[in-house]
């Protein structure tokens, strides 16, 4: 038998959380792994207390077809990468790596295309978080050093 790759073992258990994600659009996980130990979990879905989309039976950025990538102000949820980083301690993110895996949550399947929005960019930089490993194919990932970000940032005046 062989052995998985440590990165596609951390994204299958990031692609399980996001399970319990409740986004009408797009569902994703994600995990926090400092020195080979998991930190913390994350998955998008409303705050605490509040109803989900998958509730209430509507996405409000959907209604108003927002496009994608867009006025995330009027969406009910909180990001996966942003849950994540609010359950943990940046003194035991810092150096670490951030797993996330998208799925679309009409068909089920992976987002090649999946990447944080420029807000957790920012949370993941102020976490200390060093790497961001994003799952494309079921075998296939992308490794972002979370230092590229930041040069793009500086580069775009953001």
């Amino acid at each position: 038998m062989e052995r998985i790759s440590k990165e596609n073992y951390y994204l299958d258990i990031a692609e399980t959380v996001l399970e319990r994600a409740t986004c009408l659009r797009r569902v994703y996980g994600a995990i926090i792994v400092t020195n080979d130990e998991i930190i913390s979990t994350g998955y998008n879905g409303a705050p605490r207390g509040r109803a989900n989309c998958s509730e209430l039976g509507y996405c409000s950025r959907e209604a108003l077809q927002v496009p994608r990538g867009q006025r995330y102000e009027l969406c009910r949820s909180v990001h996966a990468e942003a849950n994540a980083i609010i359950s943990a301690s940046r003194r035991d993110m810092a150096g670490g790596t951030l797993y996330l895996v998208g799925r679309d949550a009409q068909t089920g399947e992976l987002l090649g295309d999946a990447t944080s929005c420029a807000m957790c960019r920012r949370m993941v930089i102020n976490a200390g978080l060093a790497r961001v490993v994003i799952r494309r194919t079921r075998t296939e990932f992308d490794v972002v050093m979370v230092s590229d970000w930041i040069a793009e940032d500086d580069a775009a005046g953001g």
